[in-house]
């Protein structure tokens, strides 16, 4: 008897204030589409990192006739330096950090140079003299690339140490800048749903002040005149969850995979599957603000 009436007020109230439901609802659906975004912009980050990382490298660049470092104040490399280069390259203190190790001449520089730029005057013009041997090396751990910079920066025969993970932190960059400026909207958003739910609530509460004064007097607890009233803000909530989690599915499903991965091959991307685990913290944040901020104007607005 308690559960259907409990469950009447929540249907009575619904429709009672069905304008501001859905307000609440289309709040509650941008804010935590913003939320979502966030996490999965966060994700998509990640994922390049730990794609893109794994893949990049750091290159040792040997002295050339135009290389104008201190180390190559002798000239371009000299085969006992590539050979000392080579040498602490395999000694067990570098060793260890060293998933792989390549070695680029000048004449495969070139080869590489000239595939590169077939259809440019650039890919004609360089000679082989121009370019710089290398060893290109796999770190198994991409952080440790500050070890290889300082013990070769210095050594003769090397001009440079570039770490390739460099060429994609100005990307990320720019990634985590845009997922803060989503968590900021999403908390505003969230902060208005919070107020919303609460407006509909006291005007639910305020349309039925005489009913609620009544239930009291026959003795109804205080959890039953105010659970109608949580459950109105949480019902209307959790469909704004819900939608949103459908347009973050629809958005990775469509245009990530369907648009986006496609038409970059050499980029990795984001999937459905990694919907489903922002979805249940939606779902969560929903309940959480619509029942807290019921609770708190419950308590301000509904004297029972």
């Amino acid at each position: 008897m308690r559960l259907g009436f409990i469950l009447g007020e929540i249907g009575s109230g619904l429709r009672r204030n069905l304008a501001m439901v859905i307000s609440v609802v289309l709040v509650t659906l941008v804010s935590l589409t913003f939320v979502g975004a966030a996490f999965m912009l966060q994700k998509q980050i990640d994922v390049m990192k730990d794609y893109w990382y794994d893949k990049v490298q750091v290159s040792i660049f040997l002295c050339n006739k135009d290389s104008v470092s201190p180390t190559c104040a002798a000239g371009a490399v000299t085969p006992e330096q590539q050979a000392n280069i080579k040498a602490l390259l395999e000694s067990p203190e570098i060793k260890q950090y060293i998933k792989s190790t390549a070695f680029e001449s000048q004449a495969e520089a070139l080869v590489h140079v000239r595939e590169q730029f077939k259809d440019s005057p650039i890919g004609a013009s360089v000679t082989e003299d121009q370019l710089q041997a290398s060893f290109r090396i796999g770190l198994i751990n991409p952080e440790k690339y500050s070890i290889f910079q300082e013990r070769f920066s210095s050594v003769a025969g090397v001009d440079q140490v570039i770490d390739q993970r460099k060429i994609f932190e100005g990307l990320f960059g720019i990634l985590n800048t845009c997922t803060i400026i989503s968590v900021v909207v999403a908390g505003l958003m969230v902060v208005a749903a919070f107020l919303l739910v609460s407006t509909t609530i006291r005007l639910s509460a305020f349309s039925r002040r005489r009913e609620t004064a009544i239930m009291r007097l026959v003795g109804a607890s205080k959890t039953v005149v105010q659970l109608p009233f949580i459950l109105e803000g949480i019902i209307a909530a959790l469909v704004g969850s819900v939608l949103a989690s459908v347009a973050l599915w629809a958005v990775t499903k469509f245009l990530v995979e369907g648009v986006l991965a496609p038409n970059n091959p050499g980029m990795v991307f984001i999937n459905v599957g990694q919907v489903w685990w922002v979805c249940p913290i939606l779902i969560g944040i929903s309940i959480i603000v619509a029942g807290f901020s019921s609770w708190i104007t419950l308590r301000k607005y509904l004297k029972v």
